[in-house]
């Protein structure tokens, strides 16, 4: 629902353009590196707003939506608005790097998944105070193999078509 009213005042625009070009591809993809390596850095705002509007405009790119970090804290308590637009841009970057996965809904979840993942460990090195348990345990199940499986039963409960 958030990320709809996010993206609800630039939706009109994206009947008004065609596919994305290789150009915009290449500066989304710097924009998401930018953004999972500096998410707090002096751009990270002007990027962040150029790459949501770019995703929804353009009509070759389609993220499936689903909200499979369903934990995080409501509200911007402790970067959880950041944490979910790199779940968000993580599927972005994956779906411009493997266009022939489009369909792939699971590969899609697991990049976005792994790249909230590489962003709070990033906000986690300016604030330290700020940790999750949460997205904690995800780390461990990441580092012991398991996030995938995590991925798969959330996707399972929480995104049914």
């Amino acid at each position: 629902m958030g990320c709809t009213l996010l993206l609800a005042p630039i939706a009109s625009t994206a009947a008004d353009r065609g596919p994305s070009t290789p150009e915009e591809r290449k500066q989304a993809l710097e924009y998401i590196q930018d953004f999972e390596a500096n998410p707090l850095g002096p751009h990270a705002v002007q990027e962040r707003e150029w790459v949501l509007r770019w995703i929804v405009e353009i009509p070759d790119i389609h993220m499936n939506v689903c909200m499979i970090l369903d934990k995080l804290p409501k509200g911007d308590k402790k970067d959880a608005s950041t944490v979910f637009i790199a779940e968000t841009f993580s599927q972005t970057a994956f779906l411009i790097q493997n266009p022939d996965k489009q369909g792939d809904t699971l590969a899609q979840y697991q990049a976005g998944v792994e790249g909230a993942l590489r962003v709070y460990e990033v906000l986690l090195k300016a604030n330290p105070q700020d940790r999750q348990p949460y997205l904690d345990d995800l780390i461990q199940r990441r580092e012991a193999g398991t996030l995938e499986m995590f991925v798969k039963e959330r996707a399972e409960a929480v995104c049914k078509k």
